[in-house]
């Protein structure tokens, strides 16, 4: 399926409400601007295989943009509103981006002309400085179709948040179809998506999910409606105004709605919701706990990359079941690996690789795409864990996060899961700090909900409330405090930039 199929059946249909102002894109009219939008794509003489860029926050043009892409046969590169002129510069030019649309509202937008001298750069709304307008020119175009359609697809780059992001190129779809299905059809049709879903997304469009699982109930004919930004009273009051029945969260927007005072979060009317999905990090077992006891057994946990290689996934009966788990494979077969690339049994921890999945490549990087393929022809996306007698994954952490602490292994992830349930702490990030005996150190960076707490009275509190749950070579050495951590909007932790200020790199 595809929208411009329902935009025939059903034009006046909302394909996308904006969760707070409100503003509404029919389906007819996202079928006509992504038509005018394939045309101009086709009039600055992109072909099948060429790539563009987006620069733009949550708003109703992301669709009509990627659906024009999608449609004339392009790469569409979403780039994070959050980053540097020369990370969006690298981005751009390490994708082969043709063309750059950026939105009126972006502070950077001023500084990309002279760094992208050979790109065509468009801006919603007038234009300006550097650019040409993208409503003015699209709207000089025909609403019908271009003559020479065919399927296209995303081209996204990681969050970066061990160095550099990677770009992921997958190939143009076989099928030329612009109405093909995609590996996520079959995933929807069994999770009970349909024309009469009204979904919430609460993070960013520029990210994998987000953005794949709305383009899909798009495919579908339901409704998309799109927080502009991510509030956790928002997001329940968005629920109940929009009768939302299918969710997307990361375990972050669970700890923050937990955290509303419990008069708030009894305010509003969440009957509607069916499905809740989450995904991004593994979520902490308290905090899945707390949210199937409030919203019932509707959560449903999937584990995948941006480079689609496998993925699991498990209902909250089979988590409740085994609590902790992400899951048993629904796309590919899980292999857990040693560091010689060899199969290990049941319960002993490695590389988590997937058997069968959709290959993948990291543009402009071979050798980082032969690391994440093992002698069997297995991929890996560099998490760490380990599977049950019945399948069922459970991942320790990412790879490039582990502490090493006198020769001890020690992953991060549940330390932070522990303290990130402490009700007085707003955010938390541990890394490895320089230790001139242990080689690294375990330091516990934390943002408290209330900033006066920042004192060493908190922290041997929050010491103390660890010591019986940890075994004393993962307890943190320090404890630090901030204001705020640096985190993706999609919920990914910045982890990097912690540690580079620790190990004198920032």
């Amino acid at each position: 399926m595809h929208p411009s199929i329902h935009a025939r059946h059903a034009s006046e249909k909302p394909a996308i409400v904006m969760a707070a102002s409100g503003r509404t894109l029919s389906y007819g009219e996202l079928d006509a601007r992504s038509n005018q939008g394939a045309r101009l794509f086709r009039r600055e003489g992109l072909g099948h295989g060429d790539v563009i860029a987006m620069l733009i926050e949550n708003r109703p043009e992301y669709f009509e943009l990627a659906w024009a892409a999608q449609r004339a046969g392009l790469y569409y590169v979403c780039i994070s509103t959050q980053l540097t002129p020369a990370e969006v510069e690298y981005i751009v030019k390490d994708s082969g981006a043709k063309l750059l649309i950026v939105s009126p509202d972006q502070r950077i937008a001023a500084a990309l002309p002279a760094l992208l001298p050979d790109v065509s750069l468009f801006a919603l709304g007038k234009g300006g400085e550097g650019y040409r307008s993208w409503d003015d020119e699209a709207d000089a175009e025909l609403a019908s179709q271009v003559p020479d359609e065919r399927g296209g697809t995303d081209m996204l780059y990681s969050s970066g948040t061990t160095g550099r992001p990677k770009g992921i190129k997958p190939p143009l779809p076989d099928d030329p179809s612009i109405a093909a299905p995609t590996s996520l059809t079959d995933v929807a049709d069994r999770l009970g998506f349909g024309s009469e879903s009204v979904y919430l997304t609460p993070a960013p469009l520029y990210h994998a999910a987000p953005l794949r699982w709305s383009m899909l109930v798009h495919r579908l004919g339901g409704t998309v409606v799109v927080m502009e930004k991510f509030d956790a009273e928002a997001a329940l009051r968005a629920i109940e105004r929009h009768r939302v029945t299918h969710s997307q969260w990361v375990p972050t927007h669970f700890i923050r709605i937990l955290k509303l005072p419990a008069d708030v979060r009894a305010r509003f009317d969440l009957s509607s919701l069916r499905l809740a999905i989450h995904a991004a990090a593994p979520c902490p077992v308290p905090v899945k706990q707390a949210m199937i006891d409030w919203w019932g057994p509707i959560l449903l946990e999937y584990y995948a990359g941006t480079e689609s290689n496998g993925m699991t996934m498990i209902s909250s009966a089979e988590w409740l079941a085994r609590p902790g788990s992400v899951g048993r494979a629904v796309v590919g077969a899980l292999r857990i690996c040693n560091e010689a690339g060899e199969l290990l049994p049941p319960r002993e921890e490695g590389t988590v690789y997937f058997e069968g999945g959709s290959r993948f490549a990291y543009h402009n990087d071979s050798a980082k795409t032969e690391e994440a393929t093992n002698a069997h022809g297995w991929t890996t996306i560099g998490d760490v864990g380990w599977v049950d007698e019945d399948g069922y994954l459970y991942l320790t952490d990412r790879k490039s996060f582990m502490i090493i602490s006198g020769g001890v292994n020690i992953y991060p992830q549940e330390i932070e899961n522990l303290l990130a349930v402490h009700p007085k702490v707003s955010d938390v990030a541990v890394i490895g700090a320089p230790h001139s005996e242990m080689g690294e150190a375990v330091v516990a960076v934390v943002q408290p909900q209330d900033q006066t707490d920042a004192t060493p009275a908190f922290a041997a509190e929050l010491t103390e409330w660890l010591r019986p749950q940890l075994s004393g070579v993962k307890m943190p050495r320090r404890i630090d405090f901030t204001t705020e951590l640096p985190r993706h909007p999609t919920g990914k932790l910045y982890k990097r930039l912690i540690r580079d200020k620790y190990w004198g790199n920032s």
